[in-house]
């Protein structure tokens, strides 16, 4: 038993039978010392710490991230699980903390989180999940197009592949550096904080993982709307070996003459503008 008085996950994992699932993007994390690292990586992120925040969970598993944040003291978790399973499994967490652990079935990226949560009585909301594979991106896309900004979270505290966190954080004029770049480092000031070994899941994946903060900033006055920063961004990018004058073509219209109000060069590529770059083309574009 843990301190938490509950079994270690993987006695959990074999007492359920949770053989993981290709189709959900599953790797259970088993380590109880490793979400605690991750649980404390967000205290205080955002402003807040876990005792005065509610958390948002996507894809709990068998719980070990979700019994980390309850032994580090967070306020409330509420957490989506689409594999029934799990849920069956989480039963035991609800117990040993009652009135703490909220799950719910259901596709996170389908669901509205806010109602989900309900009333949360003044209290910053923290989205703090080990996400599946298969959805991470994803659901971090959704996060950052939200219609109105700022967001209804403090931050968010994700784990994903190595690579989509490299892409995350990437800076102009590298391989790395994309759309994922662009949208993330324009909504929000992100960081890895450290990388998470294969060896700590079950099964352990091909890749090494890790752990991305994303703080929301407030957006300028002088900035343009999301979804057309994202059709410029998408289009410069989806021929992103091609002159801007090239690429911008998609956008049905010569792009010549918006390159030239916004002082970005004909002949560069998608890959060597930076975010306040793309913003002025943005806004030219949009004009």
């Amino acid at each position: 038993m843990y301190e938490d008085g509950l079994p270690p996950l993987r006695d959990v994992i074999s007492h359920y039978d949770l053989n993981a699932k290709k189709s959900l993007g599953q790797n259970f994390l088993t380590d109880l010392n490793l979400t605690g690292k991750i649980a404390r990586s967000a205290n205080g992120l955002g402003g807040s710490s876990l005792k005065d925040s509610i958390i948002y969970e996507v894809g709990p598993g068998p719980g070990a991230l979700t019994r980390a944040l309850l032994m580090n003291g967070a306020h409330r978790v509420v957490a989506v699980e689409m594999d029934p399973r799990c849920i069956e499994a989480l039963a035991q967490v609800q117990a040993a903390y009652p009135g703490k652990l909220d799950v719910h079935f259901g596709d996170a990226l389908k669901v509205d989180e806010q109602e989900l949560i309900g009333d949360t009585k003044g209290r910053p909301v923290k989205i703090i999940a080990n996400l599946p594979y298969n959805v991470g991106t994803a659901l971090l896309v959704k996060w950052l197009t939200l219609k109105d900004w700022l967001p209804w979270y403090s931050s968010l505290t994700l784990m994903f592949q190595k690579e989509v966190g490299q892409r995350i954080i990437a800076e102009p004029r590298t391989k790395a550096y994309g759309r994922l770049s662009v949208l993330g480092q324009y909504r929000a000031e992100a960081k890895i904080m450290f990388d998470v070994p294969a060896r700590a899941f079950i099964p352990p994946p091909k890749v090494t993982s890790c752990i991305v903060a994303l703080t929301p900033c407030a957006e300028r006055a002088d900035t343009p709307k999301q979804d057309i920063l994202e059709k410029v961004v998408y289009a410069a990018f989806n021929q992103r070996r091609k002159m801007l004058r090239t690429s911008l073509k998609a956008l049905g219209q010569d792009p010549l003459p918006y390159l030239e109000a916004a002082d970005v060069k004909e002949t560069c590529r998608a890959e060597e503008l930076t975010i306040d770059d793309f913003c002025r083309l943005a806004k030219v574009y949009k004009k």
